[in-house]
């Protein structure tokens, strides 16, 4: 599996031939000013919830690549109602079986509501089971009881993708303890220094999480590497 970080907490991640692509939100990232949207691969667009820091390339990006917007019901139908032609609505602890692998839409605490201020359904996160590893990309969360459940219902994971930048989401010391309830010792983090709100001290993250026997990953946008 290779994973590319496009800020905030967009990543691409290639596996089994396809391009999976998290919550599009580069133009309006001042730190992504380098990234050139039209050169980011996609067969699958997955967005987490409606607010624009997660959906708001992803309309432009479907309608280039021909991908295809999975999400939850509600912002799956707003894709499609605005021209997006495929796209494919799942909702809390359903699961289905694309080309690459299996996906669970799990669950998320956050708040949901599209740009123009539509309802934008309930937040959630994708658990991505494949023949070249598993990954949870947990989106927008505070830390969940919930999380408990993923190693009970889910393939061991490879490497969880979590928010760390508090204030919006949990912060690094409720992230450990998310890395704990998942099962997953290997974390990249997301949702992180794009604004004052959330920025973060890296080394002090990364020494939480290695304290605990974990490896926090904090990549440089536009960076790509390969887990398995």
């Amino acid at each position: 599996m290779k994973f590319t970080y496009y800020g905030h907490s967009c990543f691409g991640v290639n596996v089994a031939g396809k391009n999976l692509l998290f919550d599009p939100f580069i133009r309006g990232n001042e730190l992504a000013k380098d990234i050139d949207i039209n050169t980011i691969p996609a067969d699958y667009i997955f967005v987490s919830h409606g607010h624009e820091d997660h959906i708001a390339d992803a309309f432009d990006i479907a309608m280039r690549t021909g991908a295809a917007v999975v999400s939850n019901y509600e912002i799956a139908i707003w894709c499609h109602k605005k021209g997006v032609l495929k796209y494919h609505p799942m909702n809390h602890g359903g699961q289905w079986n694309f080309k690459f692998g299996k996906v669970k839409y799990v669950c998320a605490v956050h708040t949901s509501s599209m740009p123009d201020g539509s309802y934008g359904g309930n937040p959630g996160g994708f658990v991505v089971e494949t023949a070249e590893g598993n990954f949870y990309y947990s989106g927008d969360t505070a830390l969940t009881m919930d999380m408990q459940l993923i190693p009970l219902t889910c393939g061991p994971l490879n490497v969880a993708l979590l928010p760390i930048g508090d204030n919006f989401t949990m912060g690094i010391s409720d992230a450990v303890l998310a890395s704990d309830f998942v099962k997953c010792d290997k974390i990249i983090g997301l949702h992180y220094d794009t604004f004052g709100y959330i920025k973060i001290n890296h080394e002090e993250a990364k020494q939480k999480f290695a304290s605990r026997g974990k490896e926090l990953r904090l990549l440089t946008i536009g960076e790509t590497i390969e887990l398995s």
